[in-house]
């Protein structure tokens, strides 16, 4: 189980929408190349509000990410945002996967 997470909450500017839509989509090929970064969302809350959340097995993973090429993706778009990205550090006490099962024969 990861211990460790980032939520990030990205309010964009009105007509930025999609833009910032369209930045999260992105950020999901830079991530892939990230190994100590274990369960990434980018998502939407809101008609302008987006977030990011994930998950990592350790601090090592998870400073990685929040020094790496996202945050500097994210700084580069600053005009398209109201406020700068709150982002928060999670400890995560609990979690559910699903896991996929065989059916014995």
């Amino acid at each position: 189980m990861d211990k460790l997470a980032l939520l990030a909450r990205l309010e964009a500017k009105p007509g930025k929408e999609k833009e910032v839509e369209n930045l999260l989509r992105s950020a999901q090929a830079i991530v892939e190349q990230e190994p100590g970064t274990n369960v990434w969302y980018g998502f939407r809350i809101g008609p302008t509000t987006f977030g990011i959340y994930d998950t990592f097995s350790d601090e090592q993973g998870r400073q990685a990410h929040a020094t790496g090429k996202v945050v500097d993706a994210l700084n580069a778009h600053a005009d398209l945002f109201a406020k700068p990205p709150q982002i928060e550090k999670l400890e995560i006490l609990a979690s559910k996967s699903a896991q996929k099962t065989t059916k014995a024969a």
